[in-house]
């Protein structure tokens, strides 16, 4: 029992927190998405204002994997690297971005790299080539990814999956142990029959009156569960002697009458059970409830 009880919350417990942290590895990961978006929508409106122009629109920043992000513009311009890379620096800043991250520029056209660079938190492993040349005006596109992040993301997804599939085999064990204990306690549990105030044990061979034992034959044990079969109704004696003894390769002669006189005096602590002689037919027991 205490077994089943242990599988079981233990299942159900695992279960609840696999989901929780399944769910709070999503919420991190759906806000950061958030702050790149809107830090890319600032870096975007400062590139435009530098290159002169304060009304035309930056277009909608999306995603294009899970970490690569693209930040395109209504209308072409020129990029200055230096700009790009002083503006995007000072924006993930203030947004508290991570410092490790990779930024292209793309030829709407072509779909070519004008111009990439990468960045670390190791400032002396940044890779940020020809700062000085200007991209002629152009239609550009932005792509931003931060490496880094994709295999967080996906190590915890991996570990709550492995701690869901935990939870239902620590509940699967709950049930089967439960299935386990019912079985062992219906095999613990003797089977009885009530007959009047006695408690008739037909596969121990004994009768319970409360705490007192009566122990029985196996000749009266045999009768008696003929008669708890049919109680209050008239039972031939052929039928009696068939079942008890000529099935068994046994005639008797007035053996059934001696059986039937020791089954009464065995039952006579309780006043509202006889087994009654019906003259020239057979025997009944009757219970007086």
């Amino acid at each position: 029992m205490k077994k089943r009880i242990f599988f079981i919350l233990s299942g159900l417990s695992l279960l609840a927190f696999s989901f929780w942290f399944l769910m709070s590895s999503e919420e991190p990961n759906q806000l950061f998405s958030q702050k790149v978006k809107v830090a890319l929508r600032a870096v975007g409106h400062q590139l435009l204002l530098a290159h002169g122009d304060s009304t035309s629109l930056v277009m909608p920043v999306t995603s294009l994997t899970e970490n690569t992000y693209q930040l395109s513009f209504q209308k072409p311009l020129s990029l200055d690297p230096s700009a790009l890379v002083v503006v995007i620096d000072s924006v993930f800043q203030k947004a508290e971005l991570p410092k490790d991250y990779l930024v292209e520029t793309l030829a709407c056209e072509a779909q070519e790299v004008a111009y990439s660079y990468q960045i670390v938190n190791q400032v002396e492993n940044n890779i940020v080539p020809c700062a000085g040349r200007i991209l002629p005006e152009n239609c550009y596109t932005i792509h931003l990814s931060f490496k880094p992040l994709g295999t967080k993301s996906i190590n915890k997804e991996y570990i709550s999956y492995a701690l869901m599939l935990c939870g239902f085999v620590l509940l699967l064990l709950g049930f089967k142990q439960k299935t386990q204990d019912e079985k062992s306690k219906a095999l613990d549990t003797p089977a009885f029959e009530t007959i009047g105030s006695f408690r008739f044990y037909p596969e121990q061979n004994k009768l319970v009156k409360q705490a007192e034992e009566i122990s029985l034959s196996k000749k009266e044990c045999e009768l008696l569960e003929i008669f708890a079969a049919k109680p209050n109704q008239v039972i031939k004696r052929d039928e009696l002697t068939k079942k008890v003894w000529e099935d068994h390769g046994v005639i008797v002669g007035r053996s059934l009458d001696t059986y039937i006189s020791k089954l009464r005096k065995k039952l006579e602590a309780d006043s509202s059970i006889k087994i009654i002689n019906v003259h020239g037919v057979g025997y009944k027991l009757e219970i007086n409830t």
